[in-house]
């Protein structure tokens, strides 16, 4: 399969991503990882972002990118898209929230990013 993608393809990837990551399985597991995280920013990323690596995997291979390195091409991919389009923008911005940690405005993180 070329690995290029047009833009409706590229937000039906994304709603795909949603749908996978808010199933129950899939989201129990993602918030059992935040709870066993606690407020540690390192814990957080080393315990929920693989899950949701994981899943975007998944998804993404039934469009054509195999791997993590499907994951990596077509992420840049998305990238492209998602300067000029707002759809994009904001379906990628809800899957960032489920692997950045929360930032409380009153304290520092634990590490810088």
């Amino acid at each position: 399969m070329s690995h290029s993608i047009n833009l409706e393809t590229t937000r039906s990837i994304l709603i795909d991503i949603l749908k996978a990551i808010t199933l129950p399985e899939n989201s129990k597991r993602i918030n059992d990882a935040k709870s066993a995280s606690g407020k540690e920013t390192i814990k957080f990323f080393q315990n929920v972002f693989p899950i949701v690596m994981e899943i975007q995997m998944q998804v993404v291979t039934k469009y054509g990118f195999a791997g993590r390195e499907g994951l990596v091409l077509y992420e840049q991919l998305v990238r492209e898209f998602e300067n000029t389009d707002q759809e994009i923008a904001r379906l990628r911005e809800q899957i960032r929230q489920n692997y950045l940690p929360p930032m409380s405005s009153g304290s520092s993180p634990d590490i810088l990013i």
